[in-house]
């Protein structure tokens, strides 16, 4: 695949995924996404890696979705996700609920850590959130960003993040972004 919004490498076992478009915060495009779950997929299946580390260009991990490809949807009054036809589904199929978005992560045999150089917001939350283990940098700002956006929180997120740092939390963050 050739990779436009993401870079890979392997190195001493570690398979480090970089979200790679810092001119926009790493904003989370479908091609993006693409990109990752076909990078998930070959770091699992290599036997030469050990654990994948997934972190962002720049000073910012994942500012969620491109705001700017998605006023291009409104504006269309049609969406295109942007995802390849052929989407790579990593880890193991077996258990259909381990085949949706994000969830996939469930079913990798590789431990996933999120090494958050900065903000992470809406879906850069939720990736990190499937991480088996998070490290943030000082300051990190952490959100939900759906809230002021009036959508809904996505991608399993309010089953997930009262389970990762309880329910008091969780519905603060889900209800109000803060």
């Amino acid at each position: 695949m050739d990779l436009k919004s993401t870079e890979y490498e392997v190195t001493d076992q570690l398979a480090t995924i970089c979200l790679n478009r810092p001119h926009r915060g790493n904003a989370w495009t479908g091609r993006m996404h693409t990109e990752y779950r076909f990078l998930l997929d070959q770091a699992d299946k290599d036997a030469g890696v050990r654990a994948i580390i997934v972190t962002g260009a720049g000073d910012r991990f994942c500012v969620g979705g491109d705001s700017k490809a998605l006023d291009g949807h409104s504006k269309s009054g049609s969406y295109d996700a942007g995802t390849a036809p052929d989407l790579v589904t990593p880890g193991d199929p077996s258990f259909e609920a381990f085949r949706a978005d994000f969830a996939y992560h469930f079913a990798l045999s590789k431990p996933v850590i999120a090494a958050m150089n900065g903000a992470a917001a809406g879906v850069g939350l939720v990736l990190a959130c499937y991480a088996d283990i998070r490290f943030a940098v000082p300051g990190a700002k952490l959100t939900t960003a759906h809230g002021p956006l009036n959508l809904p929180a996505e991608y399993g997120l309010s089953w997930l993040l009262p389970r990762l740092i309880g329910g008091a939390r969780a519905t603060e963050l889900l209800l109000s972004s803060r």
